[in-house]
């Protein structure tokens, strides 16, 4: 898929903080977090971009670690 810069469809809260990328029936949402290990917060996408779940990536970001 090709995204133009200014394309934020790819993400699951296109106007919001999260990095995610949307759940779709080629992309569900069925990996774990690597740092929380809730189930099913990830998508394929996430987890090749080694992302966390939002709830993690927040406590990162605010230095509180999980």
């Amino acid at each position: 898929m090709n995204y133009d810069d200014d394309d934020r469809s790819e993400f699951q809260d296109p106007g919001g903080r999260s990095a995610l990328r949307r759940a779709s029936k080629t992309n569900p949402r069925i990996y774990p977090c690597p740092t929380c290990k809730a189930k099913n917060v990830l998508t394929k996408r996430d987890v090749q971009l080694k992302y966390q779940c939002d709830r993690c990536a927040d406590a990162a970001e605010n230095g509180r670690g999980y």
